[in-house]
């Protein structure tokens, strides 16, 4: 293997594996690395670009333990644990910077949400507290007070750089012998009774023994194409970058106004800028449209004056894998015994992603993970078990 797990796009795809991913993503690669690390052998990653090349190419980076179900704050506890560790384990430098999260609170009910937040989450080791509008605008300057009622903070969270911990874990994964196949699109899947046989791609089938689904936003084909539902839809989100300051800039918590999900946080000597636009419409579309900057300037203009007429340099667009509850799609198919699936994290998936991989490699070993994932499973939908609640979703 090249030392580059991307030098593989022009290797001939394996005629069999014992386990095939799809997704070369932060999950897919996340996956393999642990699959990997566990002495599972014959491992395949199937990914239709480069590594990294789908929404891991282009999320906003962001770290947190802040939620307000305990499943997912331990989920985001456990994974900033090993963002900590990641320069020993798998061994690289991702750009960690933990200047924490800042949500700031215009309402009433906002706040005593977030109090009833802290108090699940200080139960779970979280340092998380409840700040006022004043102490705000002290951990980050740009806030203007007007209108805030209260502020929550946690200083264990921050943001890293997804793409080098995207090569990070592939890396380490292509070292214990993990196969890459890149440019290279499944087109099918065969199954026979309660069993996937083969993965087809545009370059030849794979028999394989197990079929891991970490395909993301495009997660809801690969499962049309094995017979089984992920409910996963994809939505695009846009985010901008600042010409460089010529002051130095401050270093700010990744900062959200939470009833308009405006966010910013420093990048290289500016800022990155986001919003989610409420209106926008399902589909696969990563256009960047430089329109979209209008929103956040009308919403950062009440909340953070002294950005609204800073100049942006360049922006993109990547893709959200959103499901009906906002919450991950985590399991093992009901349906297909040997097809495991980690996918629809709606926004959360980089910076729940060594916790995933860990709990896939588990359920793959027929191990308990780390932490109960039954409510995740993509039946929960079809069975009326109830949908998750998530209220710090952005």
């Amino acid at each position: 293997m090249s030392s580059s797990p991307t030098a593989s796009a022009f290797r001939a795809v394996p005629s069999a594996a014992d386990v095939v991913i799809i997704g070369g993503g932060v999950m897919g690669a996340g996956i393999a690395f642990h699959l990997a690390e566990a002495g599972v052998h014959d491992i395949v990653v199937v990914e239709r670009g480069e590594l990294g090349s789908g929404s891991s190419g282009k999320p906003i980076g962001g770290v947190r333990a802040q939620f307000s179900d305990p499943l997912n704050i331990e989920l985001g506890s456990r994974s900033l644990r090993a963002f900590q560790d990641f320069p020993q384990r798998p061994g690289a430098d991702i750009r960690l910077d933990n200047v924490g999260y800042l949500f700031l609170l215009t309402t009433d009910e906002q706040a005593a949400e977030f109090e009833n937040s802290v108090r699940i989450q200080n139960g779970l080791d979280v340092p998380s507290r409840m700040v006022t509008p004043e102490e705000a605008r002290r951990l980050c300057p740009y806030v203007g007070s007007e209108g805030l009622v209260a502020g929550v903070f946690s200083p264990a969270d921050g943001h890293a750089r997804p793409g080098l911990v995207v090569r990070g874990y592939a890396a380490a994964a292509a070292r214990a012998g993990v196969t890459f196949v890149t440019h290279t699109g499944v087109t099918g899947i065969d199954t026979a009774g309660d069993r996937v046989t083969a993965v087809h791609t545009d370059r030849g089938v794979i028999s394989c023994a197990t079929v891991i689904c970490a395909a993301g936003a495009w997660s809801g084909q690969i499962g049309e194409m094995a017979g089984i539902d992920l409910p996963v839809r994809p939505v695009r989100r846009q985010l901008a970058f600042t010409e460089p300051l010529t002051r130095p800039v401050p270093r700010i918590p990744f900062t959200i106004d939470f009833t308009s999900s405006a966010y910013f946080h420093n990048s290289d000597d500016g800022l990155l800028f986001g919003l989610a636009d409420p209106d926008e419409p399902d589909g696969f579309d990563t256009t960047w449209t430089p329109e979209w900057l209008g929103l956040f300037r009308d919403v950062v203009r009440r909340r953070a004056p002294a950005l609204a007429d800073m100049g942006t340099a360049s922006g993109w667009a990547g893709l959200y894998e959103v499901t009906p509850d906002h919450n991950a799609l985590i399991g093992r198919s009901g349906e297909l015994v040997n097809l495991l699936y980690a996918t629809g994290f709606s926004g959360h998936g980089f910076l729940q992603a060594p916790a995933v991989g860990e709990i896939v490699r588990d359920l793959y070993l027929d191990r308990a993970p780390c932490v109960d994932i039954s409510p995740l499973s993509a039946d929960r939908f079809r069975t009326g078990d109830g949908t998750r609640p998530e209220a710090h979703v952005v």
